[in-house]
């Protein structure tokens, strides 16, 4: 699966708008997180800003290098394997994805239309995907 440059610029000019509120979105995104799916709630420690802020780095990360999906894979990979260590599960990655569009569409308000959020969506299915074939290729 490939993004478009159109799609690659929906995401990036989208994620820049969110940025400024960063520690509202990460918040917001944790609550409808938990509210999606509270197995998740144990998997994460107390200092939910200091998570928030490491949540943003890595989309900030992954955002910024849609345009080398190369180099993103090995990322996701990392990220995958080290998930599998904190008790991460395949039905996660479901309700990740939900209340990350979520919180973007809340954040972004209009400036969230039709083609953002699929952009989003190929996005996210990608990392999703990538994330959850190391994940099966990880010892439990």
């Amino acid at each position: 699966m490939m993004l478009t440059a159109h799609q690659i610029d929906l995401v990036q000019d989208s994620f820049a708008a969110v940025l400024p509120l960063t520690d509202q979105a990460a918040a917001e995104f944790y609550r409808r997180l938990f509210a999606l799916a509270p197995d998740t709630r144990p998997l994460f420690g107390n200092d939910m800003e200091a998570q928030g802020r490491k949540l943003f780095l890595t989309l900030a990360t992954v955002v910024d290098a849609l345009d080398r999906l190369d180099t993103v894979v090995p990322v996701a990979r990392e990220l995958a394997i080290r998930h599998v260590g904190y008790g991460a599960k395949p039905h996660h990655y479901e309700a990740v994805g939900s209340a990350l569009i979520e919180t973007l569409r809340v954040g972004l308000g209009g400036g969230f239309d039709r083609d953002t959020k699929a952009a989003w969506g190929a996005a996210y299915a990608i990392l999703s995907e990538t994330m959850l074939a190391a994940a099966r290729q990880t010892p439990h």
